[in-house]
């Protein structure tokens, strides 16, 4: 069996519609004889007879009307993958799968998208809160879009910095040091036990504060570990320690910790908007560009 051309796939259902070659052939600007040949041409590729056809009527056979439903739906499918190609060209439609690591859910994240929604209602976004070494994975292997997440990470990606931000000091909030007016510095906290992210999750993070503490003269014993930044905090509510964290965090809210600012010159963590080269369409572009104004 040969497949149909698209034309007679349009040639067959205006027939079907009006079950009269001639008006058929009117509605579809041409003339009634190629018509004909073409849903000859059709039945003999199809090896089936879709039209019965007397001097007084044309009517459709069984085969006839469940071509007719399946024609029906491939046309639709394909007008409606011309519009959404269409509007994707145009950055109006489309898809756009995010990674985020959850300290941009503390900042730059819900104006971002706040932004692009506003001026993208057509483009779907698909949220994944993930770790960033699994962020840069995905990017490479094409499971996402983009990536928030904190440097350093491996793969062949471009990125744009969207938060540069200062850190500073989360304690318990009846920690003698919570009552404690001004900045403090990272010496008054070498005899605490500090709350921290491993260093395989988040390097970039743990070295600026193992610098930080080693540049005070002592090194930071660990009373717990934790993934995600709103554990930190939950473990320094139940005080388990201190912990030295970005700034934006304060913005969680968790009761019963204090943050004080830093007193001592210190590295910036840098949050960065990450994407695979070469691979964005018209929407990201868009994305990219709402980051960029976002940034400034």
């Amino acid at each position: 069996m040969n497949t149909p051309e698209l034309r007679q796939l349009r040639h067959f259902i205006a027939v079907a519609q009006h079950l009269h070659f001639g008006r058929a052939a009117a509605a579809l600007h041409m003339s009634q004889p190629p018509l004909s040949r073409s849903i000859q041409d059709l039945e003999a590729r199809l090896g089936a007879t879709l039209l019965a056809r007397s001097r007084r009527k044309v009517a459709l056979t069984p085969e006839g009307a469940r071509f007719l439903e399946e024609a029906q739906r491939v046309l639709a499918q394909l007008e409606r993958a011309v519009l959404e190609v269409g509007s994707m060209a145009a950055g109006a439609g489309g898809r756009l799968r995010l990674g985020f690591v959850s300290l941009a859910d503390f900042g730059v994240l819900p104006g971002l998208l706040k932004a692009f929604k506003a001026s993208h209602p057509g483009v779907a976004l698909a949220l994944r809160e993930m770790l960033s070494p699994d962020q840069a994975a995905a990017l490479s292997a094409g499971e996402l879009d983009f990536g928030l997440l904190l440097p350093p990470v491996a793969g062949d990606l471009e990125h744009l910095v969207v938060q540069r931000e200062r850190f500073v000091v989360a304690l318990p909030a009846r920690h003698a040091l919570a009552r404690a007016r001004g900045r403090i510095t990272v010496r008054q906290l070498s005899g605490e036990a500090f709350v921290m992210a491993p260093r395989d999750i988040a390097p970039g993070l743990h070295d600026i504060v193992a610098l930080l503490t080693a540049r005070a003269g002592f090194s930071p014993r660990v009373a717990q570990e934790a993934i995600q930044m709103q554990t930190v905090v939950s473990l320094v509510s139940s005080g388990l320690g201190v912990a030295v964290v970005p700034s934006s965090v304060a913005n969680l809210g968790r009761r019963g910790v204090a943050y004080r600012e830093i007193a001592d010159a210190h590295q910036r963590l840098d949050l960065w908007l990450a994407w695979r080269r070469g691979s964005l369409g018209a929407a990201g572009r868009e994305f990219v560009q709402h980051a960029r104004r976002i940034a400034r």
